[in-house]
């Protein structure tokens, strides 16, 4: 018999399972792109600083999915309210990652995840949800669309170190030639 999936609240007790876990998403990002992200060969004492907040922090929660007494899913979120005068006021619930074992992807553990934090965000007096994704990583856009959830933004980017010539400088009116 397959034990069911069950899904609560992580703990500082769980930061190694976080840290664990979280190498499905660094596997995934290195590999596509290596230059950016970290090795995934686990690193405890690299990978908690980066999990430790959203266990720790009031505006931050982290879930787990867990079949048995096996961790096999998890997500983070955190809820930031929004000021600046150019902007309405907002309170943003923040997915920050989410990732499920891959022997049991597709069957509905990544959707209860987000679920759950948007609930938990609610709760928390957000009213709008944001994220951001990798563009090779086309199966977690595919499920953030299927949520409702838009692309509202592009984050460009470019290395600069390996940059061979200088861009022209704007022309200040006093240049003689």
């Amino acid at each position: 018999m397959i034990e069911p999936i069950q899904y609560r609240r992580a703990t500082g007790n769980d930061i190694l399972t976080l840290c664990e876990l979280g190498q499905i998403l660094n596997a995934v990002h290195h590999e596509a792109r290596p230059d950016i992200f970290a090795d995934a060969t686990p690193q405890f004492a690299r990978d908690e600083a980066h999990w430790l907040p959203s266990l720790r922090e009031e505006n931050r929660a982290a879930f787990l999915a867990e079949q048995g007494r096996a961790a096999v899913g998890f997500i983070t979120v955190q809820v930031i309210p929004l000021a600046s005068p150019l902007l309405q006021p907002l309170v943003v619930g923040r997915i920050g990652s989410i990732g499920v074992v891959q022997r049991l992807q597709g069957q509905g553990i990544g959707r209860a995840l987000i679920a759950l934090a948007e609930n938990w965000a609610r709760e928390n007096e957000a009213t709008d949800m944001r994220l951001n994704v990798w563009a090779f990583n086309e199966r977690a856009t595919n499920l953030y669309k299927e949520f409702g959830y838009e692309i509202r933004a592009f984050e460009m980017g470019k290395p600069i170190s390996s940059m061979t010539h200088d861009l022209q400088k704007p022309s200040t009116g006093n240049d003689r030639r």
